[in-house]
């Protein structure tokens, strides 16, 4: 394995410790509010959408859509080496949003990037017991 050379967090043990150890396994997981059930990201403890603090974790589909894209051509750091490349934002199938580097494109040709493409989210190892999400346009 390459050595990972981008910025990563140090896991929260607490609110996101099931995001971060279904990274490790290669899965999705959100948090939903059990009172008004809504999917939210990023992890907390209280609900965005109701304030309540009754949140469960699950497996999400690890699937979503491309809702807008720009192409970076600066970058800092590791990312330096990288420009351009492309960020996205993608929508869940689950109902929220999540920003992310999008791979399976190509930042030199962006008029092929498609609004609405399917995309799936794939971990590359930034430690020992760190996965970074990153995701990929896939064939539909």
């Amino acid at each position: 394995m390459a050595e990972y050379d981008k910025p990563a967090p140090f896991p929260d043990p607490f609110v996101g410790k099931p995001y971060w150890d279904g990274g490790k396994e290669g899965k999705l997981m959100l948090p939903r509010c059990t009172s008004c059930s809504k999917t939210h990201f990023y992890p907390r403890s209280m609900c965005p959408h109701c304030g309540r603090d009754t949140i469960e974790w699950f497996e999400a589909s690890g699937y979503g859509f491309l809702h807008t894209f720009a192409v970076q051509h600066r970058g800092v750091g590791a990312w330096t080496k990288e420009v351009p490349y492309v960020t996205a934002f993608i929508d869940l199938m689950e109902g929220d949003r999540v920003f992310t580097v999008l791979r399976g494109v190509d930042p030199l040709k962006p008029e092929e990037i498609r609004i609405g493409a399917k995309c799936r989210i794939e971990w590359d190892q930034a430690g020992e017991d760190t996965f970074m999400p990153y995701w990929r346009v896939v064939e539909e």
